[in-house]
C-alpha cells in the first residue's frame, strides 16, 4: 500500500490481543494542517505464537466438576440418615437438592455480572473455596436450617462455575481443541455420576452420612491447591451487564438454541429423576440390581465424553439432532422393554452416554456461535440447564402422583421430541456467516 506526499510524518502503532497480532495502525498527520487521517491494515502475513494449551488447568477444572456433581447429588443416597440426623421428613432433606438447583439458577444469571472485572483465575478459586467452606458446613450441620444454608452456598457455587465454564475453557487451548477439553472437564460429571451416589451410600453405612461429607474435604483442598499452581492469570476487560444478557438473548438464533436446551433437558430429567421407581415397579429388580443399573448408566457416560469430544466440534448440529431422538427412543424402549434387565442395561448405558454428549454438545454451539460474548451466553444457558431440570423434574412429578410412572416417561418422550423439532435442519441454530 502506498501512502500520498501529502501526508507525512507517519506513525506505525501495533495494536496487540492476548495472543495474537490483529492489527497495524498507521496514523498519517497531513503536514501544517490540522487535517489527519487513519488507517488500518489487517497483518495476515506477521508469525504469531499460537496460543498454547493450558491442560493442566483444564484437569483442575474437570476435578472441579466432580466434587460440585458429588457433593450436589450425594444427598439423593444418603436422604434417609440425614433426615433422621436433623428430626426432619424425608421430603424436607429432598428439598436440600432443590434449593441447590434454585441459588444455580441465580448464580449462573449474576455471576458474569457480579464478577466485573475481576480475574476470571481468582473468581474460580473463590468459588472453589466457597464449596470448601460449604461441605465443611454440611458435616457438621446441627439442625435443618444450617443444611439449607450450606446447599445455597453450594448452588451459587454450582451456577457460578458452570456460567463461567466455557468461556474460561475457550482462553485455556486454541479454537480447535475446545471440544476436547470441553470433554475432558465434562469426563468430571461423567465420574461423579457413575460413582458418587453408590460409594456414597456405602461410605454413609459406615462412617454416617456426616463422614461422607468430611471426605470431599481433603479433596477440594487438593483441588484449590491445583486450580492456584494451574489456572493462568485470566484478566478481563469487560464488565457484562443485564442488559448484555439481553442483547445476546435477542439474537433469534441464539434464543431458539435456548429454547431447544430447555426441552432438551427437561426431557431428560422428567425421565431420570424418576427411574429409581420406574426400575423398582417395572423392572422388579432388588438392590443390587438397581446398584448395577446405575453404574452401567453413569459408566457410559465416560462414552459419551469421549464421542463428544472427538466429534462434536465438527458436527456439532448432528450431535445436538441425534441426542435428543435417541434419548426419546431409549425412553420409549423401557416403557415396551423395562421388565427384561438385560435390555433395562443396555437401555440406560445409552441413556447415559447421551446424557454427557448433550452437554458437550450444547456448550460446542456456544463456543462456536457466540465467541464474541461467551460469558454472557455461558450465564443464559446454565440457567436454561438448571431450570430446565427443576422443571422438568416437577413436570415429571406431577404426572408420576396423578398417572402414574408410564405417564411421566410418556411426557419425558414428548419434551425430547420438542427439542428435536427446535433444532430441526440446524440452520435457524447458526450465527450469520
Amino acid at each position: 500500500m502506498s501512502i500520498t506526499n501529502d501526508y507525512d510524518d507517519c506513525a506505525a502503532i501495533v495494536a496487540t490481543s492476548t495472543t495474537e497480532l490483529t492489527l497495524f495502525e498507521i496514523y498519517c498527520v497531513k503536514s501544517n494542517t490540522l487535517q489527519g487521517m487513519k488507517m488500518q491494515l489487517n497483518v495476515s502475513a506477521v508469525d504469531t505464537p499460537k496460543k498454547s494449551a493450558s491442560w493442566g488447568a483444564v484437569f483442575s477444572m474437570s476435578l472441579c466438576v466432580a466434587m460440585l456433581i458429588a457433593a450436589e447429588f450425594l444427598p439423593v443416597s444418603l436422604l434417609t440418615p440425614i433426615a433422621d440426623s436433623l428430626n426432619a421428613t424425608e421430603g424436607q432433606a429432598g428439598q436440600a437438592i432443590s434449593i441447590s438447583g434454585f441459588f444455580a439458577v441465580l448464580a449462573s444469571l449474576l455471576m458474569s455480572t457480579v464478577a466485573g472485572r475481576f480475574n476470571r483465575k481468582w473468581v474460580l478459586v473463590s468459588l472453589t473455596s466457597l464449596m470448601l467452606l460449604s461441605l465443611v458446613i454440611i458435616a457438621v450441620t446441627p439442625n435443618f436450617a444450617i443444611l439449607m444454608l450450606s446447599r445455597a452456598l453450594l448452588g451459587i457455587c454450582i451456577g457460578g462455575f458452570w456460567a463461567l465454564g466455557t468461556a474460561v475453557i475457550m482462553r485455556l487451548v486454541p479454537i480447535e481443541s475446545v471440544s476436547k477439553a470441553l470433554a475432558v472437564m465434562y469426563t468430571g460429571q461423567a465420574v461423579a455420576a457413575a460413582f458418587a451416589a453408590p460409594i456414597g451410600s456405602y461410605l454413609g453405612a459406615i462412617i454416617g452420612w456426616r463422614g461422607v461429607f468430611w471426605v470431599l474435604v481433603p479433596i477440594v483442598i487438593v483441588n484449590l491447591i491445583w486450580q492456584l499452581i494451574a489456572l493462568p492469570s485470566l484478566p478481563t476487560n469487560e464488565r457484562q451487564s443485564f442488559h448484555t444478557l439481553l442483547t445476546v438473548l435477542k439474537r433469534p438464533y441464539f434464543a431458539r438454541g435456548i429454547a431447544a436446551v430447555v426441552f432438551a433437558f427437561a426431557g431428560a430429567f422428567s425421565m431420570f429423576a424418576y427411574l429409581r421407581p420406574f426400575l423398582e415397579t417395572i423392572t422388579g429388580g432388588n438392590v443390587v440390581t438397581l446398584s448395577q443399573l446405575f453404574l452401567a448408566l453413569g459408566l457410559a457416560g465416560f462414552i459419551g465424553s469421549w464421542a463428544a469430544g472427538k466429534f462434536a466440534n465438527e458436527n456439532v448440529i448432528r450431535f445436538l439432532q441425534v441426542v435428543p431422538v435417541v434419548m426419546g427412543l431409549v425412553t420409549l424402549g423401557l416403557l415396551g422393554f423395562g421388565h427384561i434387565v438385560v435390555v433395562t442395561a443396555l437401555l440406560l448405558a445409552i441413556w447415559g452416554a447421551m446424557n454427557t454428549a448433550m452437554s458437550i454438545s450444547w456448550m460446542a454451539w456456544l463456543s462456536q456461535n457466540v465467541d464474541d460474548a461467551p460469558e454472557a451466553a455461558g450465564s443464559l444457558i446454565v440457567a436454561a440447564i438448571q431450570g430446565a431440570i427443576l422443571l422438568g423434574a416437577g413436570f415429571g412429578g406431577v404426572l408420576l402422583d396423578y398417572a402414574g410412572i408410564i405417564a411421566t416417561f410418556s411426557g419425558s418422550i414428548f419434551l425430547s421430541a420438542i427439542a428435536f423439532m427446535l433444532v430441526g435442519s440446524g440452520k435457524r441454530l447458526l450465527k450469520a456467516a
